[in-house]
């Protein structure tokens, strides 16, 4: 039986790979008798797994032996708090907003640092992206924040900015819960990145971290020990009782990464490759259309969440519900934008946007 295409924004889909092989290890994870659930975080067991889980998203991910890779609790959304506790010193820390997780972090910054909005969207309703060169950035700044990948409104940020050549030394800090390992990232413009896990990396749970080793032993007083960016790292994400379910399913989603192949691309690269084929497809389609509309700039289109209207939403319902019929699931939009939203994360196989493709075709024509 084919199963259901899930357009879920998170928790997403995950490969159908790593949920068999999850099944078939429930019970008895390796001969070892448990299930991973089962397992002390401290045993031989457990520790392996952690261990080959690190590795391999470090090699994934192509993360310079300088940064540390934090497994943490509390998704994106604790971030918000947890980064500026960490490493704003109490002082300066730029943002730009460019939609609904970034206005977020804003905020939630304000309640631990001096917060200023270096630049935003919200003039051109979050559909376009502020140029870099217009950013009004303080010499002074603990940091500078982006999110690079608006799961609600759905722009990304085609490439980092080099905070360098617009004047500042700040470290930027990335958001990029939804669409991590989606594409390469350039560390040697990052200080810091986070992400929650279940978009593209596992189940929710788990909150991955890369943090550059300079940026360690920063935080206020205030900051709860378990939230301490040096003591996680201090004690490999074993301060606390980790997610340890969450970082083997990761684990799994890595090895799983590790495996595709496009052409000669591997890895990450390859689903760079599968990922511009999908969206491309989608987009055209609702280019090309009467029906259908995205109103995100061409330029910022974001590759793992495509946000499209009806311009006759008083069929908003109907479509909806062929949808669900066709086994295309969970397309309603964000509540606060309203509309349709397919999030093509990386699990997402080509297969599904065809099918979507397929059926919003088959909906205009019938609807016409």
């Amino acid at each position: 039986m084919t199963r259901p295409f899930n357009f879920s924004a998170g928790p997403a889909n995950l490969p159908e790979e790593v949920l068999r092989q999850a099944a078939g290890e429930m019970l008895d994870w390796h001969g070892s008798g448990m299930s991973v659930m089962e397992m002390s975080h401290r045993g031989k067991e457990f520790i392996s797994i952690y261990e080959s889980a690190e590795a391999d998203f470090r090699e994934l991910m192509a993360i310079p032996p300088h940064f540390k890779i934090l497994f943490m609790q509390g998704g994106g959304l604790a971030e918000n708090a947890i980064v500026p506790l960490n490493i704003s010193r109490g002082s300066a820390a730029d943002f730009v907003v460019t939609g609904s997780w970034s206005e977020k972090s804003q905020k939630e910054a304000r309640k631990y640092c001096d917060v200023q909005v270096a630049a935003s969207n919200s003039d051109n309703g979050h559909t376009l992206l502020p140029a870099p060169s217009g950013w009004k950035l303080r010499r002074d700044a603990s940091y500078v924040h982006l999110c690079t990948n608006e799961t609600i409104n759905g722009v990304e940020f085609q490439a980092l900015p080099d905070l360098r050549a617009l004047g500042s030394n700040a470290p930027l800090v990335i958001d990029f819960s939804s669409h991590v390992a989606s594409r390469p990232v350039d560390w040697s413009l990052v200080g810091l990145a986070f992400g929650g896990a279940q978009k593209n990396l596992g189940p929710a749970g788990v909150t991955l971290v890369v943090i550059r080793e300079d940026l360690l032993g920063r935080s206020l007083p205030m900051c709860p020990s378990a939230f301490d960016y040096k003591t996680v790292a201090d004690n490999q994400s074993m301060y606390n009782t980790p997610p340890t379910y969450s970082i083997y399913i990761a684990g799994l989603t890595f090895e799983w990464l590790k495996r595709q192949q496009e052409g000669n691309a591997t890895g990450i690269a390859a689903m760079e490759v599968r990922n511009k084929t999908k969206a491309q497809l989608l987009y055209d389609a609702i280019d090309g259309s009467q029906l259908y509309v995205n109103k995100v700039g061409k330029d910022c289109r974001s590759r793992m969440n495509v946000p499209f209207f009806l311009r006759d939403e008083s069929r908003n319902d109907a479509f909806l519900s062929g949808a669900k019929a066709r086994g295309l699931l969970q397309l309603k939009g964000h509540k606060s934008v309203g509309g349709m939203r397919a999030s093509i994360y990386n699990a997402m196989p080509l297969a599904g946007v065809q099918a979507l493709v397929e059926y919003m075709r088959e909906f205009e024509q019938k609807h016409a």
